[in-house]
C-alpha cells in the first residue's frame, strides 16, 4: 500500500477493489491536460517549457499526459514554472498538517482554506471508453506482474488469436507478443494513438477476474457524473 497526499487530500493506492483507483487516475489525467492547456495559453512551446523546468521533452509529455510515471516533484516543478502559486502554497503550507501545540498557528482561529476539485470523465464516448480501457489495462498489468499464471493465460489467448488466420489486428497482436514476453507495459499504458490501438487489440483484459472488471466499470460510471473532492473530505483517509 502506498500512501500520499495530493492537493491536501490523503490517498491510498491499494488493490483493484479500492474505490478510488480510477479516481486517482482521472485526477492525474485531468491535471496533465490542464497543465498542457495552460502552457499553450501562455504561448510556451514544449522545448522551451522543458528547458525552464529542467526536464526532458519526453518527461514533459508524460506530465501533460497525466502519466503516473513522473514524480509528484516533477509535476510541482511544471506547476511552479506555469505560475500556479496558490496550489503550491496549499501543498507546502502548514494548513495540511496539525500545527505544533502552543504555536501561533495552533492558537489561530483562522479557518482552513476550502478547496474543491471536480474530477470527472469527459462525456464524449471515446474519452470515457479510453479511460475505461486504460484503467482496465493498468489493473491487468498489476495482476500479471504478481501472478505469472495470468500472464501465461494472456499469452495462450494471444497465440490462439494469431493462429486463427488473417486479421486486421495481426500486426498489433505480433507487437503484443513482444510486450508480453518482455514486459514492455509502458507501450500500452500511454495516451498515444499507438497505445490506444494496442489496447483495442489486447489479450490482457480477457484474463481479468470478473470482480475486478466490475469494480473498474462501476468507478468509471461514477466519474461520468463527476466526483467533488473538497470541504475537508479526505479520500481514502490515512487517519
Amino acid at each position: 500500500m502506498v500512501k500520499y497526499t495530493f492537493f491536501g487530500y490523503n490517498f491510498e493506492h491499494m488493490s483493484a477493489l479500492d474505490s478510488f483507483t480510477v479516481l486517482e487516475r482521472q485526477l492525474l489525467l485531468q491535471l496533465g491536460d490542464r497543465l498542457r492547456r495552460l502552457r499553450k495559453a501562455q504561448g510556451v512551446g514544449t522545448v522551451e517549457m522543458a528547458k525552464r523546468v529542467g526536464i526532458s521533452r519526453t518527461t514533459l509529455s508524460a506530465v501533460e499526459a497525466g502519466d503516473p510515471g513522473p514524480s509528484m516533484g516533477t509535476y510541482l516543478r511544471v506547476m511552479s514554472v506555469l505560475g500556479i502559486g496558490g496550489e503550491l502554497a496549499l501543498l507546502a503550507g502548514d494548513t495540511l498538517q496539525p500545527a505544533t501545540p502552543g504555536s501561533a498557528a495552533a492558537r489561530s482561529r483562522r479557518g482552513r482554506p476550502v478547496v474543491q476539485v471536480l474530477v470527472s470523465a469527459d462525456l464524449a464516448r471515446h474519452q470515457v471508453q479510453d479511460l475505461q480501457s486504460l484503467a482496465l489495462h493498468e489493473e491487468a498489468v498489476r495482476l500479471a506482474r504478481s501472478d505469472p499464471a495470468l500472464l501465461l493465460q494472456a499469452q495462450e489467448t494471444l497465440e490462439r488469436w494469431l493462429s486463427s488466420g488473417n486479421s486486421r489486428s495481426m500486426s498489433l497482436w505480433q507487437e503484443w507478443q513482444d510486450i508480453l514476453r518482455h514486459g514492455k507495459w509502458r507501450k500500452i499504458l500511454g495516451r498515444t494513438r499507438r497505445a490506444q490501438e494496442l489496447r483495442q487489440a489486447s489479450p490482457l483484459t480477457a484474463v481479468l477476474p470478473d470482480h475486478v472488471r466490475r469494480s473498474v466499470l462501476d468507478q468509471v460510471s461514477k466519474l461520468k457524473k463527476g466526483v467533488v473532492l473538497g470541504d475537508g473530505t479526505a479520500i481514502g483517509s490515512t487517519s
